[in-house]
């Protein structure tokens, strides 16, 4: 599937009351998944560690 074909159907699946406010924001959702997934493939990944640490000084 295309980059344009998923964006369609992301488009697609919104309620019909979405807003572009939501639209955006599932389009922005899918493209931070799409990049995870990439960087993951890649090797760029962090331990389970850092992401305690990282989150530890979010939730402070």
């Amino acid at each position: 599937m295309t980059a344009k074909e998923r964006i369609l159907k992301a488009l697609e699946e919104l309620p019909d009351d979405a807003g572009v406010e939501g639209a955006l924001e599932r389009l922005y959702l899918l493209y931070r998944i799409e990049t995870g997934i990439r960087q993951a493939d890649a090797g760029e990944l962090i331990s389970q560690e850092e992401a305690r640490e990282r989150m530890a000084k979010w939730l402070a």
